[in-house]
C-alpha cells in the first residue's frame, strides 16, 4: 500500500477501512486526511477513528482520493453492500489498495481450521473475479496485482486462550522456533514441489499509484511481524547467513526477528546484484 501513501499529494484524504488499530501509521502520511472505520473499537489509541459499518459507510459521495482495504473484505458482511459503498465513496480517478486471503491456500485453511473460521466469511478464490468485481464498483482499472505469502505468524501462542487448544498443541503450541520451522518447511516444499503451500493471498492496486509496483514473489515473510522482503534485497545487504548443512538465516530489518531464508520462486538463489535492491513491506 506504501507505493500509494508516499505519492500522494497533501490534502489528500484516505479511508482505511476495516482498520482496527490501523493499517499504517499516521506518520506515513501527516499532510493527509485519514478517517479509519471498522465495527469494533481498537485494542489501543488509533487516531482519526470512526466506529461504523462498511456496508453503510457515515461519509458522502466521493468524498475520499484513497481507499485501503488491508485484511479486511474477508471479514466483512454482507460483502456486496460493502463493496457498492467502496464504490461510492472514491472519487473518479483516486486509487484503492486491498489485499486479502486466498481461501484455498494451506495457510488461510490452517488459520480458519484453529480458529473456528477466524472470521473469514468471504472464501476468496479467484484473483482475477475479485479483481473485475472492485474495478466494476469503483470505476478504477486494476494497475497491478502481487501474489502474497505467509509468515504463518498467527500461530504464536499469545494469540490463544490458556489451556492452548489441541489443534495448536498438535504443531508445536505456538512456539517461535515451531513458527520459523512451519514457515521454512512450506517454502522449501512449494521449491520442491512447485506448490503454494507458503502462499497467503493477493495485493490488488487500483487507478494512480505513482510509482511501478514490485510484482514479484517475496517469501521471506518475517515470523514475528509480518514483513516481506526481496530475496535478492537481503542478499545484496548481506543480511543473509550460512549455517551448517547449507541452512541460511536472516535478521528482519523491522524487528530483529529471526527467520530461515530460501530464495524466491524464479528467482535464481545466487542473482546477481538488482540495479534498484527492493526493500521490506509490511504483510500483516
Amino acid at each position: 500500500m506504501f507505493e500509494i501513501l508516499r505519492n500522494l499529494p497533501d490534502g489528500s484524504r484516505i479511508l482505511d477501512l476495516g482498520a482496527l488499530n490501523g493499517s499504517f501509521s499516521l506518520e506515513c502520511v501527516p499532510r493527509c486526511l485519514v478517517a479509519r472505520i471498522d465495527r469494533e473499537w481498537p485494542l489501543r489509541g488509533c487516531g482519526n477513528f470512526v466506529q461504523g459499518d462498511a456496508a453503510r459507510l457515515p461519509f458522502p459521495d466521493r468524498a475520499f482520493d484513497v481507499v485501503i482495504a488491508s485484511h479486511s473484505l474477508e471479514h466483512i458482511d454482507p460483502l456486496d453492500a460493502a463493496l457498492q459503498e467502496i464504490g461510492r465513496v472514491i472519487r473518479p480517478g483516486g486509487s484503492m489498495y486491498v489485499a486479502v486471503p486466498d481461501a484455498s491456500t494451506l495457510s488461510d485453511r490452517l488459520f480458519r481450521w484453529l480458529n473456528n473460521g477466524g472470521g473469514h466469511v468471504n472464501p476468496f478464490c479467484s484473483a482475477g473475479e475479485l479483481a473485475r468485481k472492485l474495478t466494476r464498483v469503483s470505476g478504477l482499472p486494476l494497475t497491478a496485482m502481487r501474489p502474497l505469502y505467509s509468515s504463518f505468524e498467527y500461530l504464536n501462542h499469545y494469540y490463544f486462550p490458556k489451556p492452548r487448544p489441541w489443534t495448536l498443541r498438535l504443531i508445536g503450541n505456538g512456539s517461535r522456533k515451531s513458527i520459523i520451522l512451519i514457515s521454512y518447511a512450506a517454502r522449501l516444499f512449494d521449491r520442491v514441489f512447485k506448490t503454494r503451500a507458503s502462499a497467503y493471498g493477493w495485493a490488488f492496486y487500483f487507478g494512480e499509484i505513482g510509482e511501478p509496483v514490485e510484482t514479484e514473489s517475496w517469501s521471506n515473510v518475517c515470523v514475528g511481524c509480518g514483513a516481506g522482503a526481496s530475496a535478492n534485497w537481503l542478499a545484496y545487504t548481506a543480511r543473509v547467513r550460512r549455517h551448517f548443512l547449507g541452512i541460511r538465516s536472516y535478521r528482519c530489518e523491522r524487528c530483529g526477528g529471526l527467520n530461515l531464508f530460501t530464495p524466491d520462486p524464479l528467482v535464481p538463489p545466487r542473482a546477481t546484484q538488482p540495479s534498484e535492491p527492493a526493500k521490506a513491506y509490511r504483510l500483516e
